[in-house]
């Protein structure tokens, strides 16, 4: 895969992480600890357990400028007020027969996009928003399951909430506003 963004003058690809890369990933740095910790301690195990998928992008000297993961999910909405928030959103960003459909689940398939992290010598250069459109262009025309949303996790910090934001995503509840991640979600 192969991917640009037009705020950027930087050309890269996207793959799985290869063994290769596992060996290599103390050497990545987002510049926040949590994530740096878990791409550099915990993402080999999490996918020898096949609990996600793990990706790179890469520049063509092989350096790895972003790590993202993907995981199935659901979009679980619980109680009346939640759902109802939830479809009054809704009506505002597509058509009533959708809203109509998504009103008689109680569930939604979902990718979610788990720890995304861009090193820090190519943050604000348009990658993150990158791989968020390639990941909703791939899962938009995924014909193989069901999916209608990408979900996130997004660490509740001004910097990572106001991207998730400026890239179509809302706030799925605020019952987790003053957790350490708020969950939020784009419809496909």
């Amino acid at each position: 895969m192969e991917a640009r963004t037009p705020y950027s003058d930087i050309d890269f690809k996207i793959r799985q992480l290869t063994d290769a890369d596992f060996d290599t990933l103390s050497a990545f740095s987002c510049g926040v600890e949590d994530l740096d910790d878990f791409f550099h301690y915990e993402v080999r195990e999490c996918v020898a357990h096949h609990y996600l998928a793990a990706y790179c992008a890469y520049e063509d000297s092989g350096e790895i400028i972003a790590l993202f993961t993907l995981m199935n999910d659901a979009l679980m909405i619980t109680g009346q007020t939640e759902k109802e928030d939830f479809i009054g959103d809704l009506r505002l960003e597509t058509s009533e027969d959708i809203v109509e459909f998504f009103n008689r689940q109680s569930s939604y398939p979902a990718i979610n996009i788990g720890p995304l992290g861009i090193s820090v010598k190519y943050q604000s250069r348009g990658i993150g928003t990158a791989i968020v459109d390639l990941v909703a262009h791939t899962y938009a025309n995924h014909t193989q399951s069901g999916c209608q949303f990408i979900t996130v996790d997004a660490l509740n910090n001004p910097r990572t909430k106001q991207f998730y934001l400026d890239n179509s995503f809302n706030f799925q509840t605020n019952r987790d506003f003053y957790s350490s991640t708020r969950r939020m979600y784009r419809i496909l």
